[in-house]
């Protein structure tokens, strides 16, 4: 008997079915998947509400290669995800380091993290939700000029990549918009070139990123798989990425459930 996938794996294979069409009828997923149409219906919802497709009649659509939601917005999406990762990224972190910190959603996450603890870092970055959960800590923090982009929280441009560049940092974690086989992706171009910088002025980097961003294919890519260390992320990548990551040596480490005895605890880590 053949084996159902679950909702994890349908909502996957949903992202990459509309890779190649440009919209999906719920009935047509529900006879591919053998579960009920209302199944289905809950998975696109929870898809849409993730900005990870459009709802349309009878289906959904995929979602613009150019377009993401606002980070108001998606803070609101993944949020125990995006904590989890979080909380696993701050193990990676010493006392006394050097850290830049991207623009986004789930580096904001690390920042209220890294705001919580006592290890005198100096902290370089471009976002002002970042700035703000690292305010009342005893970090240096060091906020980038550049031109504010209210969708993304941040600030971006000529000015912002060129003082990055004035400074050296132990660590860089980055978001993204989509992770494949390819490197890493973002919908924003001014995005993708501090994401450049930032790699570039870094002995190390993390790319934190929560599963629904798994074989996304967005406007840009920013740089190949190879040009970071590691990736902390709350489910193992499919199969067909995972093998891209270690031809890379990249390591994974997936970041199991934040729990109140031990709040930064990795489960796994796949070299």
């Amino acid at each position: 008997m053949t084996r159902k996938p679950r909702k994890d794996e349908r909502h996957a294979r949903i992202l990459e079915v509309l890779r190649y069409t440009p919209h999906v009828r719920i009935a047509t997923l529900a006879t591919r998947f053998g579960v009920t149409t209302e199944t289905i219906r809950r998975d696109l919802d929870a898809l849409s509400d993730q900005g990870l497709l459009d709802r349309a009649h009878g289906g959904a659509v995929a979602r613009p290669m150019g377009i993401q939601p606002p980070i108001d917005e998606r803070e609101q999406a993944t949020v125990d995800e995006r904590r989890a990762i979080a909380h696993a990224a701050a193990r990676l972190v010493e006392p006394g380091q050097v850290v830049m910190i991207d623009a986004g959603s789930t580096t904001t996450q690390l920042a209220w993290r890294l705001g919580t603890g006592d290890r005198a870092l100096t902290v370089i970055t471009n976002s002002y939700p970042v700035a703000s959960a690292m305010a009342s800590s005893t970090s240096r923090l060091i906020l980038c000029p550049g031109d504010f982009n209210a969708r993304e929280g941040g600030v971006f441009g000529q000015d912002t990549t060129d003082y990055l560049a004035r400074f050296h940092a132990n660590l860089a974690f980055i978001g993204a918009s989509g992770l494949t086989g390819e490197g890493i992706l973002d919908v924003n171009r001014d995005a993708a070139w501090v994401k450049r910088t930032l790699i570039a002025r870094s002995e190390r980097t993390y790319l934190l990123v929560d599963h629904t961003k798994f074989a996304q294919t967005v406007l840009e890519l920013v740089a190949p798989l190879s040009a970071i260390d590691g990736i902390v992320t709350d489910r193992p990548p499919p199969e067909s990425l995972a093998r891209h990551l270690q031809r890379a040596d990249v390591t994974v480490h997936v970041a199991g459930p934040v729990t109140a005895d031990d709040p930064q605890r990795l489960t796994e880590e796949i070299a």
